[in-house]
């Protein structure tokens, strides 16, 4: 044992556990954090309000609960796995019935002090589910049929109820999220093969089945899909967003039009400018530089957990750091694509950045667990 290994496990447990927290993960969080305060002062017109105080408010909150959710060990959050997905499920039901309706869709329960969005929930708790499911089958079964199945079900139920709401953004991200945490579980790549053949055939079937009694998809989600595949046919209409957000990317150049210089989003051409687009926000005012730093951030907060998780010896902790780090990607990549054409508009905001509170509480619920798996790692 070193000497500083020797100091740390003399002082008392609860300061030794902030000792342990992996600090520049923690770090890495409030700078992306940051951005976000910035950029929406800047789109409020150099105002904290309506959108950056309380912004504030929540990620400080969101931090408050990521160290208290890290302070408690690890195989706390393991036996409680299925009792929050159950949760979340209980939640996605109540929707149903009384959730509140915002942009054409029922997606939210007003708990008075805040709108709880019940899926952004569901993308943490079905991925500690499905690591403590995979911790607990011993690894010879991973890919016998009978095993692979309760998975399935375990991703499909959450998709299924979140298409209803609907959300096709959100049940792709469950979708995709589930299927790679089964990947890096063990099971077998002919299964993944099978899926994909099958979501070939979805595909088909998804276009064929426009105009007709059996539609598959709401009529604004065939318009996302039409104004993705060519946006010029209605700039307009339907593909007034994607438009607008091009060229505010393109007009930001190397370096940018400076902080709050940006036309697009300062004379509102750009909608939805402090949620979905605010990358674009961001890309307009501080250029490629600012945009890819952002991205870098991004990319070192994936490596940090990448890290963690590779250095974990517990097989539940590992596979949590790695679904978790997998969702946070998922929010940036998805994000990213959207507002510069490369995938439909699907309303995924930008992780820790965009403005809204569901997302920014559970993301650091999320990071809160991976903090817990780092601090109570066998050491």
């Amino acid at each position: 044992m070193s000497y500083l290994e020797y100091n740390v496990k003399t002082v008392p447990s609860g300061i030794r556990k902030v000792l342990y927290l992996n600090w520049p993960l923690a770090v890495l969080l409030v700078s992306v954090a940051g951005i976000g305060f910035l950029m929406l002062y800047s789109v409020a017109g150099g105002s904290f309000s309506p959108w950056a105080e309380p912004q504030i408010k929540r990620f400080v909150l969101g931090l408050s609960v990521m160290l208290v959710v890290a302070m408690v060990p690890i195989w706390f959050w393991r036996n409680v796995s299925a009792v929050a997905y159950g949760v979340s499920l209980v939640l996605l039901v109540l929707v149903e019935f009384v959730g509140t309706v915002g942009m054409g869709a029922q997606r939210w329960i007003d708990l008075g002090f805040m709108r709880l969005q019940p899926s952004e929930l569901t993308k943490i708790t079905m991925v500690m589910l499905l690591a403590a499911y995979y911790d607990w089958l011993p690894l010879k079964r991973t890919s016998r049929p009978l095993w692979v199945i309760v998975p399935v079900l375990i991703v499909l139920v959450p998709v299924l109820l979140v298409l209803r709401q609907p959300d096709l953004g959100t049940a792709i991200l469950l979708l995709t999220a589930g299927g790679l945490m089964m990947f890096l579980a063990g099971v077998h790549w002919a299964y993944f093969g099978a899926v994909l053949a099958m979501g070939a055939g979805l595909v088909t079937a998804v276009f064929q089945s426009r105009g007709t009694d059996w539609q598959l998809l709401k009529d604004y989600q065939y318009r996302r899909i039409d104004t993705f595949l060519d946006p010029a046919s209605d700039p307009l209409g339907a593909g007034y967003h994607i438009t607008q957000s091009k060229i505010a990317l393109g007009s930001g150049g190397w370096t940018g039009r400076g902080f709050m210089q940006g036309t697009q989003s300062r004379l509102n051409f750009l909608p939805e400018k402090h949620t979905d687009f605010i990358f674009t926000t961001l890309a307009e005012e501080f250029g490629f530089v600012g945009a890819f730093s952002l991205l870098m951030l991004y990319a070192l907060i994936i490596l940090f957990c990448i890290t963690s998780a590779l250095v974990n010896r517990d097989r539940f902790s590992s596979l949590l750091i790695l679904g978790i780090a997998l969702t946070f990607f998922l929010f940036f990549a998805v994000n990213m694509s959207m507002v510069m054409g490369l995938a439909p508009v699907v309303g995924v905001p930008l992780p820790l950045v965009s403005y809204g509170g569901s997302a920014m509480l559970v993301l650091m619920v999320g990071f809160g667990l991976v903090q817990s798996a780092h601090i109570h790692r066998p050491r």
